[in-house]
Parts: C-alpha cells; sequence; structure tokens
C-alpha cells in the first residue's frame, strides 16, 4: 500500500487505548480551558483521524509562514496550507498544558489537550500574508478569507491528544471515516490503486461518469469517494442530504464492492489550487494511489481559474513532494452526439449544442419546483431526493 505522507506509518493523535483516553478526560477536566473556534476544532479533529499526517499537533508562526509561502515547513516537511490553532485568548502561556474545547458541540465538551510550545501574536499584515497565499485573494466576499480573518491573532502551537472526533462520530456513523479507518478498508478490500473523489456537493452525472472513467483509465481497484462533512458556506447542500444522494447513486449504479462511500471532518477552506493539494496529502494518507482534480476544484466564485488546481500540481508542488498521483479531469457533459457523458476535451468535433448543458441555479430551480432535471444531467433517483430537500426549504 502507498504510503502516508511524510512517515511510514500513520501517526494518528487519536487515544485509542480506553484506558489511556479516561485517564486524560479525567486530567483534562482539572486543565485550565480554551474553548477553540471551528477552524481549529476541525483542524484537530483531522489530526486526531491521522489526515494531517505526520503533524503531530498545531504550527508555530514561523512554520504557518513558511508553509504559507513556500508549501514547506522550516524543518523542510511538504505541507500546502497551515494547520494553526488562532484564537482571540490571551491567557495562554507558553509550557503551559491546557483542555481544547469544543465550540460544535452541546456543552463544550473538551476535545483534546495541548502542550503548549508557543504562544504568538500574529500582526494583521501577517495574517494578510498568509490569507492572500492560501486564497489568492483578500476579498473579504472570500468565505475562506472572511472566516480567516475572523479566527483571531493569537497562534498557539503545541502537540496535541485527541478525546474524540467532535459531533462527527455521532451524527455519520455510517460514513465518517478517520484515514487509519479507510487504509484498513482498502486493505482489507485487497485493493491496490485506488483513485478518490473530493465533493461537497451531491453527484450528477458527469460526476458519477467522471469517477467512473477515472477507474477505467487507470485500471483501478476500486474508488473512494470522500464527502466533506463539516462547515459550508451557506447555500450548501448539508451533508446528510447529499450522503443519501451519493448512497443512492453508489447503490443503483456501480458494480458492488467497486467504491467506498466515506466522509471526513472538516471545515471547507474554499482555498481552490492549496486545497487541492491539501485534499491530496489526507487521501495519500488515507491509502489512496489517485486523486481527481477537476474543473474548479475546491473553488468558489470566480476567484480560480477553471484548471488552476490542476496546474498548480504541474508548475508548484515538487515532483517529490507526494506518492500520490492526480487524474486530470475536464468539463464532463453528455454528449447528444454519442448518448452518453464525455469530457469535453476528448470530442473536439462537438460544439456547444451537442451538449447537454445545465448551471447549478438552473437545476435548483426546477428542483425547488419538483421539476426533475434531464436524466442526462442526474439520475432519477437522485433527483427525487434533491427535489424532496429543495422543496422543504419552502414547506
Amino acid at each position: 500500500m502507498i504510503k502516508p505522507h511524510g512517515s511510514d506509518t500513520l501517526n494518528a493523535l487519536y487515544i485509542e487505548d480506553d484506558t489511556a483516553r479516561a485517564a486524560l478526560a479525567a486530567e483534562a477536566e482539572e486543565l485550565p480551558s480554551l474553548l477553540l473556534n471551528s477552524a481549529a476544532a476541525a483542524n484537530a479533529v483531522m489530526l486526531a483521524g491521522g489526515y494531517f499526517n505526520p503533524l503531530t499537533g498545531f504550527m508555530n508562526l514561523a512554520d504557518a509562514l513558511s508553509v504559507a509561502e513556500h508549501m514547506r515547513t522550516e524543518n523542510g516537511l511538504f505541507f500546502p496550507v497551515p494547520i494553526v490553532n488562532l484564537t482571540n485568548e490571551d491567557w495562554v502561556e507558553a509550557g503551559s498544558r491546557i483542555a481544547l474545547r469544543d465550540p460544535n458541540v452541546d456543552g463544550n465538551p473538551v476535545l483534546a489537550v495541548m502542550d503548549v510550545s508557543s504562544v504568538e501574536n500574529v500582526s494583521k499584515e501577517q495574517i494578510d500574508f498568509m490569507a492572500e497565499k492560501i486564497f489568492r485573494t483578500l476579498d473579504t466576499n472570500h468565505p475562506g478569507v472572511a472566516t480567516f480573518n475572523d479566527l483571531g491573532n493569537t497562534m498557539i502551537a503545541g502537540d496535541i491528544q485527541v478525546l474524540n472526533f467532535s459531533y462527527f462520530r455521532s451524527d455519520f456513523p455510517d460514513t465518517f471515516r478517520t484515514a487509519v479507518e479507510i487504509r484498513a478498508e482498502i486493505e482489507a478490500n485487497g485493493w491496490n490503486k485506488v483513485v478518490a473523489f473530493q465533493t461537497r456537493n451531491p453527484m450528477h452525472r458527469a460526476h458519477e461518469e467522471l469517477c467512473r472513467m477515472a477507474m477505467e483509465q487507470l485500471d483501478a481497484d476500486g474508488i473512494l469517494i470522500h464527502m466533506l462533512l463539516g462547515k459550508l458556506k451557506p447555500g450548501d447542500i448539508p451533508a446528510d442530504v447529499r450522503d443519501a444522494s451519493i448512497r443512492k447513486m453508489v447503490d443503483v449504479y456501480f458494480p458492488p464492492n467497486t467504491v467506498m462511500v466515506t466522509g471526513y471532518g472538516f471545515d471547507m477552506l474554499y482555498a481552490g489550487p492549496r486545497e487541492a493539494v491539501l485534499h491530496a496529502v489526507f487521501r495519500q494518507n488515507c491509502g489512496c494511489t489517485h486523486l481527481i482534480v477537476g474543473r474548479d476544484h475546491a473553488g468558489v466564485g470566480d476567484y480560480y481559474g477553471g484548471f488552476d488546481a490542476q496546474t498548480i500540481f504541474e508548475e508548484e508542488v515538487p515532483d517529490d513532494a507526494l506518492e500520490l498521483e492526480i487524474f486530470s479531469a475536464d468539463h464532463t457533459a453528455y454528449s447528444k452526439k454519442l448518448g452518453k457523458v464525455v469530457m469535453m476535451r476528448d470530442v473536439p468535433d462537438h460544439n456547444k449544442d451537442d451538449f447537454v448543458l445545465l448551471s447549478g441555479t438552473a437545476v435548483r430551480e426546477m428542483l425547488g419546483k419538483g421539476i426533475a432535471p434531464p436524466p442526462e444531467f442526474s439520475r432519477p433517483e437522485v433527483a427525487k431526493i434533491l427535489s424532496d430537500y429543495y422543496q422543504s426549504l419552502d414547506a
């Protein structure tokens, strides 16, 4: 199986041993407590599950600035975005041990225990520097920039030990999986070549066929459909609706034992190219050998070029940074001429009228009115689930 990023074995920060975890939880109740913001809590969950291997906790300011500028920590570890704990609290002291509390669960239970190695003030200029490198813009209308700007200007670094997976295990018991669990299932399946498909949206025919194309062209053993379960921007479809629609598509239209439908606990960054590279890091940690990167991967609005998330791997990611490889995908659409979904670059004899093209807005309007999109665009079973959701918004 493909090695994790940056180490020979996966270093997940969740305390698996029940006795050790209970002892740590008891200790945590006696420690000073820091209430995390949602972004830091999501980072802790990802560290817990091994997705951010080989990190052992939150980065300090020097590493965060270096990663933002060069995609490497000061000691040379390749990493595409800073993994930080930013806060407005200023009482934490370097050398202390503190409990990190979960902002996303009622009662704010302890999520992790942290050994604080440094506490540093971050200037507005440094926040802007990192934001511009990560998101390629300082426009506060960009949801990622707006969130990053509001996290705080005190950076608390240090190793963590994690007690639980926040709300993800309880809210999504059939879907949430750690990188450790995904690697184990891939190994149990006997899969060697595994393609990952990232999604924060339901999957329409084009997405379905793209997965099928990648599997066939790469002669892959299986595909990991891996959906984001954390916080999104307003207007995005909730995780439970996405989960139901994707599972229905897989159950009806894919051969048995060829697809794993799973999810991970992270808040969307909307960082386009940088987030695509982050997706590659944690899919390698899951045991995947390939990641599908399509048009406007992890993008939002018009902040990124359609294929910037592919060119970053060609132009900025060093050849030795990752073992995982990228499957670069073009626009996909249903061809009236051929009667199937194709990548547009593969059919140069087509013009616009030869495709079934629908905007996301048009599809949402149709679903909201109970009108099924054409079968060339969406499977009827999927359209029914989405239509019921959109109509419930107006009920």
